[in-house]
């Protein structure tokens, strides 16, 4: 299975971002992906206010989002914020195309570097897995990545694949940190882990606001054995690659960590 990754930095306008990605979606399935993976924070960059963009899954934001997936007829999945029942926000995936409508709310939030999420942004409680043609996908964002455990919980429901979306936080050694961490938790579940994060936006010349974590760019799909087999720069880019969920069994027949634990 063909899948895209679009690199690209979101600013402070949900409209404009909607035709970014629109314009994306029709690159990739010009291409032949079957599924186009956006980064965290897709509608609305992280340092706007979130509380006042936030919008439910059947608002205008996510339904303009459904429309370019059903029109290119491809599955999507990108970020946005809705509305928490506790006044805050959640940090949401939205997965939908031919045959997907789900879901997926951050579950481990960035409270780390000096930052802390969880001020604006309610925690979710579900693995989510998504089927594309035959193929099961995990769901995950960013800090996710930090915490094995849910990766592991998309390969019991039966996953080849995580997408992982990200608006990484930059600073020392976070760059090493990220390619780093997308391959374990590939090598740990061996699966494939198809890791999008935002560009950075000095490299795309887009403001964003100070202070926040908006990206650093170096996308990257790890396949099951942990190697690399796809890999972006700084900038905007559109990565393409070819999934074979053959290999995952593979892996695991020689690679044997999964049947192995006994925790």
């Amino acid at each position: 299975m063909r899948i895209a990754l679009s690199q690209l930095t979101t600013g402070t306008d949900p409209a404009r971002n909607l035709e970014l990605i629109e314009e994306e979606t029709r690159r990739a399935a010009a291409a032949g992906a079957r599924l186009v993976l956006f980064p965290e924070a897709s509608m609305v960059c992280f340092g706007t206010s979130l509380k006042p963009v936030a919008e439910p899954l059947d608002g205008p934001w996510a339904e303009g989002l459904r429309a370019i997936a059903r029109d290119a007829g491809v599955v999507v999945v990108a970020g946005l914020f809705t509305p928490a029942a506790d006044g805050r926000v959640t940090n949401t995936l939205l997965a939908t195309g031919p045959g997907v409508e789900a879901s997926y709310d951050k579950i481990h939030l960035y409270d780390a570097f000096g930052f802390a999420e969880s001020d604006t942004v309610a925690p979710g409680s579900r693995v989510v897995t998504i089927d594309v043609d035959g193929v099961r996908f995990g769901l995950a964002t960013c800090y996710d990545v930090r915490f094995p455990e849910l990766f592991r919980a998309h390969a019991d429901a039966g996953a080849v694949a995580t997408l992982l979306a990200a608006s990484w936080g930059a600073g020392p050694g976070k760059r090493e940190q990220w390619e780093l961490l997308v391959r374990a938790r590939a090598l740990d579940a061996t699966l494939f882990v198809a890791a999008v994060d935002q560009a950075d936006p000095e490299a795309s010349g887009t403001p964003v606001p100070p202070k926040a974590p908006t990206g650093i760019g170096y996308s990257l799909v790890a396949g099951p054995d942990g190697t690399v087999r796809r890999a972006a720069g700084a900038g905007p880019e559109l990565v393409l690659a070819d999934l074979d969920p053959q290999e995952v069994p593979a892996v695991r027949e020689k690679i044997s960590v999964l049947a192995n634990r006994r925790l």
